[in-house]
């Protein structure tokens, strides 16, 4: 299993859009791969737990996260082979860690967690909560992003890794995203 949670090695630059719910990761995600004419990974965890939803009328339980970690990675790893330039990730497997955490009192399984600190991403764009929140079958605490913000803040500040925060509309958001990503891909080797 270990092995399915493992980021392959590639050689384009990987992106994270890294955030609470419904702060337009995902429509941010299509916009820069649209703009790079690249490929974006979306939340596998969507997928499944929709499906889940749909066919049981269950929520995500703890025995869930690792099928999504893997789903996830599996994603990741199948996309990073098609570009050469950026992979913009919807996710990864630090948000599901920071999620696991939240929601079952602290507690995140052991081999998640090390693949989640272990797997390198070159950026991580935080979005904020300046955008409408949007209800839908999976999203469940409108009144928690600000503080679901700060711990996602908090996760970037404590394993010193690399971010921007993402304020403002959504062409504010793209610009200075693609700022950042074209400095990455001016350094580029």
């Amino acid at each position: 299993m270990e092995e399915k949670l493992k980021q392959q090695p590639s050689n384009c630059i990987k992106v994270v859009l890294f955030g609470p719910e419904s702060t337009g990761k995902t429509t941010l995600s299509k916009q820069l791969a649209r703009h790079y004419n690249s490929v974006w990974a979306p939340e596998y965890a969507r997928e499944y737990l929709q499906d889940k939803w749909n066919n049981e009328r269950k929520t995500c339980e703890p025995k869930d996260l690792l099928p999504i970690a893997i789903g996830q990675m599996k994603l990741e790893n199948t996309l990073a082979t098609k570009t050469d330039s950026v992979l913009i990730c919807d996710t990864n497997l630090l948000e599901t860690k920071v999620y696991s955490e939240t929601y079952y009192s602290g507690t995140c399984d052991p081999v998640l967690e090390k693949f989640a600190l272990q797997n390198k991403y070159d950026l991580y764009f935080l979005t904020y909560i300046d955008t409408p929140w949007e209800a839908d079958d999976l999203r469940d605490k409108p009144e928690e992003r600000l503080s679901m913000f700060h711990t996602f803040q908090e996760t970037l500040i404590k394993y010193n890794l690399p971010y921007v925060l993402l304020k403002g509309d959504k062409q504010t958001r793209l610009d200075t995203a693609i700022h950042h990503i074209d400095t990455l891909l001016n350094k580029k080797p």
